[in-house]
């Protein structure tokens, strides 16, 4: 038992945090993407987004170059007493750059379909730029966003190759449901590998099923709401 459950709970962890992370950073630099008029804009999208088409040994690769204890950010974070490197918020970090470009370009188009006359008139009401943001950008651009933290979540949660390279298989530390099949298939337990699966499977279906049935639900809402008025 403790064999399933030790992977599940770690992977349910680092997914969490990681989607949290990738969250309020693909939010915030998703808005300031979706405002930015510049001929630089689509370049810099395009490097963000690159974790989604790099191979993920690649993206472990970097991350071991930038955060191992050589590398210029890993050197310094060593200093404070910070191991990122065979931890489980390395898998973190490593979670969080490929679920990152999901709430990214989810964000972004919610954003830039929101309908700029609103936020001007806000604005001429005399609302601040954060109250603004938070009081008429974010709520109407929810459902994108939403919808691509889900998407977020589900890539977090089976993310293998960056996150054995920068956190390695460490049963009970850095082992997710990921790494934990491999080394079942390695080792020849099938039926271990079976179960992990079908977990793994199961709970990736029901974040995406979450995922589609939720903007439905908000749709209908709000239709019987326009219909009281």
């Amino acid at each position: 038992m403790a064999e399933l459950s030790v992977p599940l709970f770690l992977s349910l962890k680092v997914a969490g945090w990681a989607t949290l992370c990738a969250m309020l950073l693909g939010i915030s630099i998703a808005y300031g993407l979706s405002r930015w008029n510049s001929r630089w804009c689509d370049m810099v999208d395009s490097l963000l987004t690159l974790p989604l088409v790099l191979p993920p040994t690649v993206i472990g690769y970097y991350l071991l170059v930038l955060l191992g204890r050589r590398g210029w950010l890993g050197e310094w974070l060593a200093g404070l007493g910070i191991e990122l490197v065979f931890t489980w918020q390395g898998a973190v970090v490593a979670a969080t750059v490929v679920a990152f470009p999901m709430v990214l370009k989810a964000a972004r188009a919610a954003f830039e379909d929101v309908d700029h006359t609103l936020e001007n008139a806000a604005r001429v009401l005399g609302l601040s730029g954060p109250a603004i943001f938070f009081r008429v950008s974010l709520p109407l651009a929810l459902r994108g966003i939403v919808a691509g933290v889900l998407l977020a979540f589900a890539r977090a949660l089976g993310e293998f190759g960056a996150t054995l390279m920068i956190a390695g298989s460490i049963p009970g530390r850095t082992q997710t449901l990921s790494i934990a099949i491999y080394e079942a298939v390695q080792a020849g337990n099938d039926n271990l590998a079976n179960v992990l699966v079908l977990v793994t499977s199961i709970t990736c279906v029901t974040v995406l099923w979450v995922a589609s049935a939720l903007v439905p639900r908000r749709d209908r809402i709000m239709g019987l709401q326009g219909k009281r008025r």
